[in-house]
């Protein structure tokens, strides 16, 4: 049986917890404000995160983490004993993230066996797989076969996010297919998707219930579902939302996480955050 670390980085919006749970190591990525930085997760919590968005006139940025950063989560992996690593990434289209973590995998090589995949993800989408490639790597596993399962994983992921405001997006530079959306009527509240691992439009609705049910119906509507997770981006009607999803069923149960500042710093608050995976 092999021991291989799943490793990834805070944008999956799994809680520390979580994570360790789930033998889930957890790269952070930085928060800038201004002149001000902030390493996510440790020196900013999410709630902070939050207040200060809503606080703040200076729209927040993101960082990737360095691959310096990378290499000390595998060689703590080789440290520990484990046999190898795999590495589980945002998508590249959003973040240099996947291009660290590769670097750093390179360096190693002599150390520990690091393999490195493009979710083509992010937030819960990117957590969702890293749950299930984690429960796999924990029946031993080993390296070919646990990247063999994130790859079948990718293209059954899908992501939708409920936006107060394509503001963050714009200036951000992460509006990609969504771009058509700014011209719209400032009373539009947009849901987004990812398509190959960048933004997009998905549905222009004139009022915020019926943004929320038009998301609700991507649970209500989808096919069989493995896993199910809701982000919760400092929205006031998340339980709202919640309720009109309370029917779904999947074979895992719902997972309801806090939108870090990775994506959050991108969407803005308000923002709410659906997840699928759908069964195999």
């Amino acid at each position: 049986m092999a021991r291989i670390r799943i490793v990834t980085d805070t944008a999956c919006d799994l809680s520390a917890e979580v994570a360790e749970a789930h033998g889930i190591t957890l790269v952070p990525l930085s928060i800038r404000f201004g002149n001000e930085e902030f390493v996510d997760g440790r020196d900013l919590t999410t709630a902070e995160f939050w207040a200060r968005c809503k606080a703040s006139d200076v729209l927040p940025e993101t960082a990737a983490p360095s691959p310096g950063a990378f290499q000390e989560a595998f060689l703590a992996a080789a440290a520990e004993g484990y046999d190898g690593v795999l590495s589980i990434s945002i998508s590249g289209g959003v973040s240099a993230t996947f291009q660290a973590a590769t670097a750093a995998a390179k360096a190693v090589a002599d150390t520990i066996e690091v393999r490195t995949v493009d979710s083509r993800s992010m937030t819960m989408g990117l957590g969702l797989i890293c749950l299930d490639t984690a429960d796999l790597a924990s029946t031993g596993a080993g390296l070919d076969t646990l990247v063999d399962h994130v790859v079948s994983l990718i293209p059954r992921v899908q992501v939708f996010g409920l936006v107060d405001t394509l503001e963050h997006l714009e200036k951000g530079g992460r509006i990609g297919g969504a771009r058509a959306l700014l011209g719209s009527l400032l009373s539009i509240k947009p849901v987004v998707t990812l398509v190959d691992g960048e933004v997009a439009e998905e549905s222009k609705q004139r009022t915020r219930g019926r943004s929320l049910q038009y998301l609700a119906d991507k649970a209500l509507q989808a096919p069989a579902l493995s896993r199910i997770a809701v982000a919760d981006g400092a929205a006031a009607d998340i339980d709202d939302f919640l309720g009109l999803i309370s029917e779904v069923r999947s074979v895992h149960p719902i997972v309801v996480s806090q939108l870090g500042p990775v994506v959050g710093t991108h969407t803005g608050p308000g923002t709410i955050g659906l997840c699928l995976l759908t069964a195999d």
